[in-house]
């Protein structure tokens, strides 16, 4: 399977991303610069974290007009699978394609540390080898996943099973402890954790890793 890793302005976790696809899980994985525009040959998309174009403005909302992101959005609305991780998760909110916005922490300060998350949704292409309810533990590292979204939004998001990860001592002030979501059809999801810093047992845990390793199953089943 062929994996494109998006490189903004900013990006500071796209190495990480293509060392757990290529060296790890041994995938076709390759750099996608944010003024190409071709995704005709890629079988899956990944938007990593750090700091796209400085967070000037807000997060996300100046990589949402990068060149690559219009074949992102076209991409996913035809069904592509795009995994967008900490500012991708808050580029894809920016972009439309996750419903919500994220807020300032809670605390107001940045938060780097280790949490434990809760799976809620394992009916998914990227979380079907966890069992619902699991807990993991993963790294975070954000200033703004305070995740939030209206009253008829989070109604949506329920009862379409949509909230993938919850935490379990929530960290940033998320809304209902969320920390990471789906589309509606299930083919984008975003989360704030980096998993691709959970899956190799030199940095303390791979409960990460089978995030990577159910997206993969999935798509060379329906390859």
């Amino acid at each position: 399977m062929k994996w494109g890793i998006i490189v903004f302005p900013g990006s500071n976790c796209d190495h990480d991303c293509y060392h757990v696809l290529k060296h790890v899980l041994h995938q076709d994985a390759h750099f996608l610069w944010h003024k190409d525009t071709n995704l005709d040959s890629f079988d899956a998309v990944v938007l990593p974290g750090g700091f796209s174009y400085g967070d000037y403005l807000r997060t996300g909302a100046m990589a949402k007009f990068s060149p690559l992101m219009k074949s992102v959005v076209a991409f996913a609305k035809k069904g592509g699978w795009v995994l967008g991780i900490c500012n991708g998760f808050q580029i894809l909110l920016e972009s439309a394609l996750l419903p919500g916005a994220m807020l300032r922490n809670a605390s107001l300060k940045f938060i780097c540390d280790t949490v434990t998350l809760r799976v809620e949704n394992t009916k998914n292409l990227f979380t079907h080898r966890y069992r619902k309810g699991e807990e993991l533990r993963m790294p975070i590292a954000h200033m703004e996943g305070n995740y939030f979204i209206d009253e008829e939004g989070l109604k949506k998001l329920k009862d379409n099973n949509q909230i993938v990860f919850r935490y379990v001592q929530n960290p940033n002030g998320s809304l209902e402890d969320i920390a990471g979501i789906t589309n509606d059809k299930g083919n984008v999801l975003g989360l704030m954790p980096h998993p691709e810093r959970a899956s190799e047992s030199i940095l303390g845990s791979q409960d990460g890793r089978r995030l990577f390793e159910s997206a993969i199953h999935s798509l060379e089943s329906n390859g």
